[in-house]
């Protein structure tokens, strides 16, 4: 595949021997290959997906069915990607949420590391996604999503998804809320979006008020 610098600059994101098994909040991307809008289009600021994109939609819904110490929080299928927030929690009852996405973040602990504490690391940590790790996780959600499109549109074997993915974790509720705000408003910041190969524009100033 070809190089692309705002594609393959994702993997350093990823924290060198971290734990990503630990408890906490992640804001999750995940593209398409070759960033070809699969999933739906933007109409008017709000985006309709087509039956590929619901295949994505309900395989993502379908997480905590398959990993019980996980929640969700908001998220949303793009033409070519995903936003999401995925809360790792300390036992599958905590999981049970319900209510508002606000009732989320009030009763699960951030992970990461504050300003005041280093994050927890693994030594020497084994190569590939560890079990019941965000890793874990995605490349689980990508593999249903590929082999139910597969399926659906008879074409065994044909990559849907990038190789890599981005991940940060999220460390405070400001940051939080500022992630939620962005997966929201993503539809209607489209035609600046990085990931969108008709952009008019750049998204880069609000892409970097998210990261803070």
């Amino acid at each position: 595949m070809t190089y692309n610098s705002h594609i393959h600059r994702r993997r350093g994101t990823r924290l060198k021997g971290y734990d990503y098994t630990q408890p906490g909040a992640y804001f999750i991307t995940i593209c398409t290959q070759g960033r070809e809008c699969l999933f739906g289009g933007v109409v008017d600021g709000n985006m309709q997906l087509n039956p590929l994109g619901h295949i994505a939609r309900q395989c993502w819904l379908a997480i905590p069915d398959h990993f019980p110490h996980t929640a969700l929080d908001e998220f949303i299928i793009m033409p070519n990607h995903i936003h999401g927030i995925i809360w790792i929690v300390e036992k599958p009852s905590d999981a049970i949420v319900g209510g508002t996405h606000a009732k989320v973040g009030a009763q699960h602990k951030m992970g990461g590391a504050t300003h005041a504490s280093p994050l927890r690391t693994r030594p020497n940590p084994p190569r590939g996604p560890k079990r019941q790790s965000i890793g874990a996780i995605v490349g689980s959600y990508k593999s249903a999503v590929t082999k139910q499109i597969n399926q659906h549109r008879g074409t065994p074997g044909m990559p849907v998804w990038q190789r890599n993915y981005y991940e940060r974790v999220i460390r405070n509720h400001d940051s939080l809320n500022r992630i939620r705000q962005y997966i929201l408003e993503n539809p209607l910041r489209w035609h600046l979006d990085r990931e969108n190969p008709a952009a008019t524009g750049n998204d880069t100033e609000w892409e970097s008020w998210v990261s803070q």
